[in-house]
């Protein structure tokens, strides 16, 4: 086994050179391998510069931004002028098309929590008053 060994040692110097050889090469790469990064970061500065420059451009090609579920719901509010439940909320908000659940199961729960944590927060500010228990209705 010893004698397959040296044979081996001897048949793999010469690959043992090569892999040297191409691990000198990969080290130069290496080393250029920052420059690229700067380049591209450089060319992405750019293409933000030139997105900054021209706003007027940009804005015309972007779609109206979506309305979040709350935002969507005082809208509902405004236009109904009644108290309705978070469930009528989503419901109106999805036939009208301002708003539709990204497949959440309970929306309307979530639209409940956030309509209370924006009275709870804002007091007096709030967009919203709760009528009665599960209704709210938006501030004239």
């Amino acid at each position: 086994m010893a004698t397959k060994k040296t044979a081996t040692k001897s048949k793999s110097a010469p690959a043992t050179k090569a892999k040297k050889a191409s691990a000198k090469k990969a080290v130069p790469a290496k080393q250029t391998t920052p420059a690229k990064k700067a380049t591209s970061a450089k060319k992405a500065s750019t293409k933000k510069a030139e997105v900054q420059a021209s706003p007027v451009a940009v804005t015309s090609k972007i779609n109206p931004k979506k309305l979040s579920a709350i935002d969507a719901a005082a809208q509902v509010l405004a236009e109904t002028r009644e108290g309705m439940n978070t469930k009528q909320m989503i419901e109106a908000m999805t036939a009208q098309g301002l708003w539709s659940s990204p497949n959440g199961k309970t929306p309307a729960s979530t639209l409940y929590s956030s309509i209370l944590r924006e009275i709870n927060l804002k007091g007096e500010a709030s967009r919203f008053v709760k009528t009665e228990r599960g209704k709210f209705v938006v501030k004239a």
